[in-house]
C-alpha cells in the first residue's frame, strides 16, 4: 500500500477516532462534575487543534501537497506514539 494511503488510513481510522473518544470522555467528566477544570479545558483545546491539524494533513494528501518522505516521517511518528501508549 502506498505510504500516503497508509498515513491517511491511520489518521482516519485510528488517530481521529481516538481523539474523538477522548473528547467524549472529557465532556462526560465535565457533565458529571457540572464544571470544567482548567486542565480539562486545556486538553479539549489541544485535542481540537491536533484533530484540525490531522484533517489538514488529509487534505494535503488528497491535494497532492505532500511527498512520500514527509508522509513516511509522519506515519512513523504516529505509529511510534501509538506503540508508546500501548506500553
Amino acid at each position: 500500500m502506498p505510504i500516503m494511503k497508509q498515513l491517511e488510513d491511520v489518521i482516519k481510522n485510528s488517530v481521529i477516532p481516538d481523539i474523538e473518544e477522548r473528547l467524549d470522555e472529557i465532556f462526560e467528566e465535565i457533565a458529571d462534575k457540572k464544571d470544567a477544570s482548567d486542565e480539562a479545558k486545556e486538553e479539549v483545546e489541544e485535542l481540537r487543534e491536533f484533530k484540525a491539524d490531522l484533517e489538514d494533513v488529509i487534505k494535503d494528501i488528497q491535494n497532492g501537497d505532500m511527498d512520500d518522505e514527509e508522509a513516511a516521517e509522519l506515519l512513523e511518528d504516529i505509529l511510534s506514539a501509538q506503540r508508546c501508549e500501548e506500553e
